[in-house]
């Protein structure tokens, strides 16, 4: 089995801070297709962010990460267990889960072995949705900065894992009856250029650089590049498309 990828445990409370937010409809949408309401597994959880809106959905959540660190910054609530499991070999029991999640993770996975785990672990008919978010757009003068960062700079530090997110989960196998939604999907918010920085401060790839160039940063020269049309006190809106796959697990 591939190794295990911890790439957050460092910034985990940048990363809770600084992250974005998943938009009501996609939950709407992901729940419509489940047919029973009992107990969800979120996978990969980091700081728990999903696992607390299943919370208001579900009877009981389990949530679960190979970062401790990510953990300790989720909230917490009655129904959810958060546990430090792999996402390829659970403690769970058989036929558990009437719904399975992860988001903005499936790419460090062993892909067949946690397809294994899904079908072991989930209920028959249950939903499985995995998603993940793509390079966040500004505006065409922001955004080409951002893109030259993204590639020239920080490119060759990125981990090959994140060829996944570049391909919207294309090169994912995902072996389970496939749910097409007719609808798309983006995160929108408004930043500073602060939240801005701790956004990119978050990037496992920046963690990289940062090891791997005797600490510096890449961060801090993007950002007065970027302070030349985006003033501190200003908010400027911010737009994340969300790619997705989801399916049923038939046994």
């Amino acid at each position: 089995m591939k190794k295990p990828l911890d790439r957050f445990s460092i910034q985990a409370e940048t990363y809770k801070n600084h992250r974005p937010h998943y938009p009501p409809d996609l939950y709407d949408e992901i729940l419509q297709h489940v047919n029973h309401r009992q107990k969800c597994w979120d996978c990969g959880t980091g700081n728990g962010q999903v696992a607390a809106e299943l919370s208001k959905h579900f009877e009981q959540v389990e949530a679960t990460d190979i970062s401790e660190n990510q953990m300790k910054q989720a909230p917490q609530g009655d129904n959810i267990n958060y546990s430090l499991q792999r996402a390829e070999n659970t403690s769970f029991g058989e036929n558990q889960f009437d719904l399975i999640t992860v988001a903005q993770a499936v790419h460090w996975f062993d892909f067949d072995a946690f397809n294994q785990e899904v079908r072991r672990v989930g209920k028959n008919g249950g939903i499985i949705s995995i998603w993940g978010y793509a390079l966040l757009k500004v505006n065409d003068q922001i955004d080409e900065w951002i893109n030259e960062f993204d590639s020239d700079i920080v490119g060759p530090y990125w981990d090959v894992e994140r060829r996944h997110i570049d391909s919207y989960y294309g090169t994912i196998p995902f072996s389970f009856e496939p749910i097409v939604s007719k609808k798309s999907f983006t995160i929108e918010s408004h930043w500073n250029i602060e939240h801005l920085r701790g956004y990119f401060n978050s990037w496992s790839c920046v963690q990289n650089y940062i090891e791997q160039n005797e600490g510096e940063s890449p961060v801090p020269a993007l950002m007065e590049r970027l302070k030349s049309v985006w003033p501190d006190h200003e908010t400027k809106k911010i737009t994340f498309p969300i790619f997705m796959k989801m399916g049923r697990v038939e046994k």
